[in-house]
């Protein structure tokens, strides 16, 4: 099958990783997709970054509830869902660590971390509709933004200005719903967005409903030529029910079923097993024109995030305050006056974040806490200062160099039982550079090549795992990216191809375990090696003077060969074992077809082979293949009213697989089934200003 998906990958497809924005405009051309990560800037073309971009109309080719499906059509990406609200993001490996939220990836909102200090990520606070462009960068971005081996990602808002109403309702299998509203407002000089989305469902399994309400505001000031003022708000609400893994047995005679009673614990629904979240993110960042060479970019933010957890074993309570602030002063010497063809660019600047945290676990009592067993107060603290150049010649090289001196310390009280103790760690000061050159061999034809070191200190999840055991001997996970990147555009942008491969030594590896409770603890795995391959073609035709507007379609395809270096625990040797997580083999396919009377059609395919589920490789969860598609027809009516009606199907194979694999855990229990085939259909209206100025 993959020879065979792969043949035609070669002849007809196209891949996300070219970043190309797919957005209402089909026929967008790589050029014009501006890249901002390094603070570069510039089209992607004079970027040596190698930036995915995804745009909501990509995220969104199903149905809104979920991101899943938008980000796994970029090659080395790989996005899971347990249950409805429950992600995992892992970016070339990074799930090996990740039970719960999305570790290991440093991610941004409009500037403002929301990454807390020690590394955790809830990625799941976000709506389709905080954001109007996702840029996704693979590989340590250690050299500019900090901790994390796995990658970056920046979501932008403001990047389209279309001042009005737009409202939008889904209803789908699983009495799922949806409500979707955004208002932009404000001309030029003060630009605002308010947005609201509220999303639920029951869920395919047994115990997996869900419930969000996510409200923001985003607001551009522009006090002068030479100052821009913006600010932003997130406060999400969130709730979701955690069925628990189920065994093979159990998957396979009842995958829509949570997990029973065993083992001297309730199952997942006399548990009432759930998360209650809330958080809410707010800051402001001030860019400062000193000089047409000298400019200054200041952030600062403030967060709170507050966790209920009712598991199986235990009832947790966490209040998470934090805040921070991130400086970069720009020094720049255009060339001719052309903004993507400065000569000379440096950079220097400083982050910081800290995060004073507290974690209450009790008995877990029908959904309720009783008896009180651990209580912890957590300082976690970062600091990186950073310095980068860059070197344009002739528009045929391209040079950044970049290095960031980091620190991280931690400090966990233990309250309860008394009497108090205190344990503290301080991880070195880690040096993460990074160097990357691209020339331009023909008009055609460029070629990357890319040097970097990531590090990444253990999150406070890692360091207090459920087990309760204060885990302050983990050392921080390192290593070295190696990789090259061939990019071939012609016939007009229309037909794009791009090939990386890399090459990550990863040292000191977390590694995630669960005992026979499902209480998850972590190991360091010594050390892992991460060969891959990523390759994608892209390519768009736009008609005139016919029936049919443009045709699309492209493909991803990623290649994981990732293996144990030295590995051993106790007995038990995993050298040379194939790491667990991740699939070897993964592939997708997209294709869109638009009228010009408004219909349109897309299809989707993606595809993932065997993923082993523990270190010693002796599970695993079967390939599957996924197809959807949707139809659906856009009316702009009096001029001003875009309306948008569509309709899909998920799974049509109707598979039965698992999204979202609890990794090494005891008794076999690895799965969590995703849903069957289902079904959706929306509506959007929206209203434009005439008072665009």
């Amino acid at each position: 099958m993959y020879k065979t998906g792969l043949f035609f990958f070669l002849l007809f497809t196209g891949s996300a990783l070219t970043a190309q924005d797919t957005g209402s405009d089909s026929s967008q051309t790589l050029d014009e997709v501006m890249v901002r990560a390094f603070e570069q800037n510039r089209q992607s073309r004079y970027s040596t970054a190698a930036i995915s971009l995804l745009h909501p109309a990509l995220t969104a080719r199903h149905t809104k509830l979920s991101l899943v499906h938008g980000f796994n059509t970029v090659p080395g990406v790989r996005m899971e869902e347990r249950s409805p609200g429950s992600y995992r993001l892992n970016i070339r490996g990074s799930s090996l660590r990740s039970p719960f939220g999305v570790r290991n990836i440093k991610v941004y909102w409009n500037d403002i971390p929301v990454t807390d200090p020690s590394g955790n990520t809830y990625f799941n606070q976000f709506a389709l509709n905080n954001f109007s462009s996702i840029e996704v960068y693979k590989g340590p971005a250690g050299s500019m933004y900090g901790a994390g081996t796995g990658g970056l990602i920046l979501l932008n808002n403001f990047t389209r200005r279309e001042p009005g109403i737009q409202i939008e309702y889904l209803r789908g299998s699983y009495n799922t719903g949806a409500l979707f509203s955004t208002i932009q407002y404000g001309n030029k000089q003060n630009r605002q967005q308010l947005s609201f989305a509220h999303q639920q469902s029951d869920g395919y399994r047994v115990q997996s409903a869900m419930r969000r309400d996510n409200f923001s505001w985003q607001a551009a000031l522009t006090g002068s030529d030479k100052q821009q003022l913006t600010a932003s708000f997130l406060y999400t609400d969130l709730y979701y029910q955690t069925p628990g893994a189920l065994t093979a047995a159990e998957y396979a005679t009842a995958p829509e079923a949570a997990r029973p009673a065993g083992g001297g614990f309730p199952s997942a629904v006399a548990a009432k097993a759930a998360i209650y979240q809330q958080t809410l993110t707010a800051g402001f960042t001030n860019r400062y024109q000193f000089s047409t060479r000298l400019k200054n970019a200041t952030t600062l933010y403030g967060s709170f995030a507050r966790i209920r957890n009712s598991a199986i074993r235990n009832y947790e309570r966490r209040s998470e305050p934090g805040y921070g602030g991130r400086t970069v002063f720009i020094y720049s010497r255009d060339n001719n006056g052309e903004a993507h063809s400065k000569s000379v660019q440096l950079l220097g600047g400083a982050e910081f974040q800290q995060g004073l945290f507290n974690i209450q676990v009790a008995k877990n009592r029908n959904g309720q806490p009783d008896t009180l067993q651990t209580n912890d107060d957590i300082r976690y603290t970062t600091i990186s200062y950073f310095t980068q150049a860059d070197w344009l010649l002739n528009k045929q090289w391209f040079l950044t160099a970049g290095i960031s001196l980091n620190r991280s310390q931690v400090n966990i009280t233990r309250l309860h039982p008394y009497p108090v103790i205190t344990q503290k760690r301080s991880y070195r000061n880690e040096l993460a550079p990074r160097i990357a050159l691209k020339k331009f061999l023909t008009e055609f034809l460029s070629m990357k090549a890319a040097l970097s070191r990531g590090f990444s200190p253990p999150t406070v999840a890692e360091l207090l795992p459920s087990t309760g055991v204060i885990s302050t001997g983990l050392e921080a996970e390192y290593g070295w990216n190696y990789e090259l990147t061939a990019n071939y555009a012609c016939l007009g942008n229309r037909l794009q191809t791009e090939i990386t491969g890399y090459y990550f030594r990863l040292k000191e590896a977390l590694v995630q375990r669960r005992d026979l409770s499902g209480a998850d603890y972590f190991v360091n795995a010594g050390e892992l090696r991460q060969p891959g391959l990523e390759a994608g073609v892209s390519y768009t035709q736009s008609f005139s003077n016919k029936a049919i507007d443009n045709f699309m379609i492209r493909g991803g395809y990623t290649y994981s060969h990732y293996r144990y270096g030295s590995f051993s625990k106790g007995t038990d040797d995993f050298t040379g074992n194939t790491a667990p997580s991740v699939p070897a083999h993964s592939l997708s396919l997209l294709a869109d077809l638009v009228t010009r009377a408004g219909f349109y059609l897309n299809g989707t395919w993606y595809s993932a082979g065997r993923i082993y589920l523990n270190d010693s490789n002796t599970a695993f969860a079967a390939p599957y293949h996924l197809l959807g598609a949707r139809a659906g027809w856009k009316k702009t009516l009096k001029k001003k009213y875009p309306l948008h009606v569509y309709a899909g199907a998920d799974n049509l194979l109707d598979e039965t697989y698992s999204l979202g694999n609890d990794i090494n855990a005891a008794a076999g229990r690895f799965f969590n089934a995703a849903p069957r085939r289902n079904y959706y259909a929306g509506v959007a209206l929206q209203w434009i200003s005439e008072k665009k100025k």
